[in-house]
């Protein structure tokens, strides 16, 4: 009899394996044809490089700002790819829940748009999340395991500004696309603000960055986003991600760890802080 269990444990084992591996494939299959749609915007690359004289004309916050964390001649990148490591919030406001994540994330300036791919750890078990802004249309998508789906969302014209919207306010990580001639629009506000426009698609999103006295980027606001809890209908809230930290990361300066915010009528409900591990520039052959 225990024998027979043995073998019963082992065999159900091995299926559960072969399940997971194959679901694991099933999604590293679709992320990857996600990639290749995005690449496929890839422009080619920039000959001159960074000139400060190209600032001349911004904000003057911003122009400050770009002044401090880029070099004369840098290259302006194509593609850029972030390794993060952080913790998301899967409480809800007032009862925090952190649990810790990993993810890869791929920018195209060209698009504009990303991939983003992460792996969440609760209670033990990893939940694959995939959230993305190509061709024009925002989608998240969430799975357990890579196999049972806790979120499905793609299309509509508030999802997609939501994700634009993000792509804008990531830019910080990649601050050349916040370079004339990189699809931003900029109308100044005053000395220590100034507001983004960016369009994708049909979808249009708009930010204000806040800059502070060091002439860095202090946050990045908008005065309406989308909040959808998964427990409510969706409503326009105040967002903002802080950079908490400047540092020096693949020769450029760029946050070393943030936070992002809800801005709710109960008070602010901070749900994702992060870092980057690794940034790569035009390492197109990892698509």
């Amino acid at each position: 009899m225990i024998v027979r269990l043995v073998i019963a444990a082992v065999a159900l084992a091995a299926v559960a394996a072969v399940v997971l591996e194959f679901a694991r494939r099933r999604w590293n299959a679709a992320t990857a044809e996600q990639r290749r749609r995005l690449l496929a915007h890839a422009a080619a690359p920039e000959k001159v490089g960074f000139a400060p004289a190209r600032l001349d004309d911004l904000p003057a916050p911003l122009s400050r700002y770009l002044r401090t964390v880029l070099r004369e001649g840098q290259p302006i990148p194509r593609h850029v790819r972030v390794d993060w490591a952080g913790e998301f919030n899967m409480g809800r406001p007032g009862a925090d829940r952190w649990v810790p994540f990993t993810a890869r994330q791929d920018f195209v300036p060209g698009a504009p748009g990303f991939v983003w791919d992460a792996r969440i750890r609760i209670a033990g078990i990893t939940v694959y999340v995939r959230d993305s802004f190509v061709d024009g249309e925002g989608s998240m998508l969430g799975k357990v395991l890579g196999l049972l789906t806790i979120v499905d969302k793609r299309g509509g014209d508030a999802f997609a500004v939501a994700a634009l919207q993000r792509y804008l306010g990531e830019a910080i990580w990649l601050p050349t696309v916040l370079l004339p001639g990189q699809r931003v629009q900029w109308q100044p506000i005053d000395e220590r603000r100034a507001q983004a426009t960016i369009t994708g698609g049909a979808a249009r999103a708009t930010l204000e960055f806040r800059f502070g006295a060091d002439g860095l980027v202090e946050s990045v606001y908008a005065d309406s986003r989308t909040y959808d809890d998964g427990r409510n209908p969706p409503s326009q809230h105040p967002w903002q991600a802080r950079v908490l930290r400047f540092g020096q990361l693949a020769g450029a300066t760029v946050p070393v760890e943030a936070v992002v915010e809800w801005l709710l009528p109960t008070g602010v409900y901070a749900y994702w802080r992060g870092r980057p591990l690794r940034i790569v520039f035009d390492d197109l052959a990892s698509g």
